[in-house]
């Protein structure tokens, strides 16, 4: 009897498309939209329109000084 129900339950949710969406709302759906609207860079307090220019270090501020050259030799 029991699983007659779940055999039906299945099928619904296999084949009926609105049924099929809603289980997966309920199961994924919330999380993905909460992680979608934290990662969106337009909604962090920024209004439409604004402009933000991320501006790099020069040459001399960064922490990378360069490197030294090695000689080497070709082996054959």
């Amino acid at each position: 009897m029991l699983f007659k129900y779940l055999f039906i339950i299945t099928l619904i949710i296999l084949f009926v498309p609105p049924v099929r969406r809603f289980v997966f709302y309920l199961l994924v759906g919330r999380q993905l939209v909460k992680e979608q609207k934290r990662h969106d860079p337009r909604s962090k307090n920024q209004r439409d329109g604004e402009v933000k220019v991320h501006v790099r270090p020069s040459q001399d501020e960064t922490r990378y000084k360069g490197g030294e050259y090695v000689d080497y030799e070709e082996i054959k």
